[in-house]
């Protein structure tokens, strides 16, 4: 789940460039104690990033387009590894329990601070991992089947409050389709019955097979469904309309302002590394995301490229967790 924040976010410059492992471009390398003169030759061998999810979705997408420009500019191949599973808690423990060196990187999604709003228990503790920076942000974008009589978000919200209500997939607790259907009912009086299925894809199959009268999902997993006719948009989460599907209203468009909420993505390392080094990476994930080339790759799959310092970056996590902490505790949110 990703999200997005109020304006104490990093500097938003708008939509920009976007298993198993798989060899990028050029990446990063070492750490531990490092002597005089060490720092400079980082990296010196291929970085290893951790994606704690399966591949082909928005944070895959994201993560590899990033990478591989990112890598580009170090001079170091990047290897990108998919470990998901425990609603990104296995790839993420395992970054967060990685040698500190500089070579192991983590690049999750909203998870890594709802899932402590939501478990008992995690494998470790927050302060594990070192925010580096804000990679980019899918917008989320609530949909219907084609043939609904919804059009908007105003009509989703009327037609709940008739009857028993309308049923709303997510991709389960404490993921932003949750977050997004939790806001409605807080925020817009919206009668939902969540419904929780074990992806995005298979809720958006629900609503095509009228299991479901909607959900949402991240801009560049539900755009080709729209594109082809299976579903219809009726609003986005993000601050500003999608390059990729501009006729689509976001929310705050349509009267409702606190309903913002993006899938966003970013990198981590783990405690200890060394502050030269996370200060290079994050300059170079900043300097790919300002190419021509990678924001001509994200932009058409309806990615929005962010970058910003990792005090920028902090700020943003800060307030993500200001902000859907008291939505997840008003929704009773616990681990499935």
């Amino acid at each position: 789940m990703a999200s997005t924040s109020r304006r104490t976010q990093p500097r938003f410059t708008g939509p920009e460039p976007l298993g198993r492992r798989r060899l990028l471009g050029a990446g990063l390398a070492v750490l531990a104690p490092w002597p005089a003169g060490a720092q400079d030759a980082w990296p010196a061998k291929p970085l290893h990033v951790v994606v704690p999810f399966g591949p082909g979705g928005a944070n895959d997408i994201v993560a590899r387009a990033v990478m591989e420009a990112t890598a580009r500019a170090l001079g170091q191949p990047v290897v990108i590894e998919n470990r998901p599973g425990g609603g990104s808690t296995v790839g993420a423990s395992y970054v967060a329990k990685a040698a500190p060196d500089g070579y192991t990187f983590l690049a999750p999604a909203a998870g890594v601070i709802t899932n402590p709003m939501i478990r008992a228990r995690m494998p470790y503790e927050e302060g594990d991992l070192l925010p580096v920076v804000l990679m980019a942000v899918s917008p989320s974008v609530i949909v219907v089947a084609p043939d609904s009589p919804i059009q908007d978000l105003k009509g989703l919200i009327a037609a709940s409050q008739q009857g028993a209500g309308l049923n709303f997939a997510t991709a389960g607790t404490g993921s932003t389709p949750h977050f997004v259907a939790e806001m409605l009912k807080l925020r817009a009086r919206a009668k939902l019955q969540v419904v929780p299925y074990k992806s995005g894809s298979e809720g958006m199959t629900a609503v095509v097979a009228k299991q479901v009268d909607a959900t949402s999902e991240a801009s560049p997993v539900v755009l080709p469904m729209i594109k082809a006719g299976r579903l219809r948009a009726i609003a986005s989460t993000w601050s500003r309309r999608i390059a990729a599907l501009p006729d689509i209203a976001t929310a705050q468009e349509q009267g409702f302002a606190d309903i913002v909420i993006g899938h966003w993505s970013g990198v981590f390392a783990p405690k200890g590394t060394p502050v030269a080094m996370l200060d290079k990476l994050n300059a170079a994930v900043n300097t790919a995301l300002k190419s021509s080339e990678l924001r001509a790759r994200l932009i058409p799959l309806a990615i929005d490229p962010l970058g910003g310092s990792r005090a920028e970056f902090q700020a943003f996590l800060d307030a993500e967790k200001a902000r859907l902490g008291p939505i997840a505790k008003a929704a009773h949110m616990k681990e499935d």
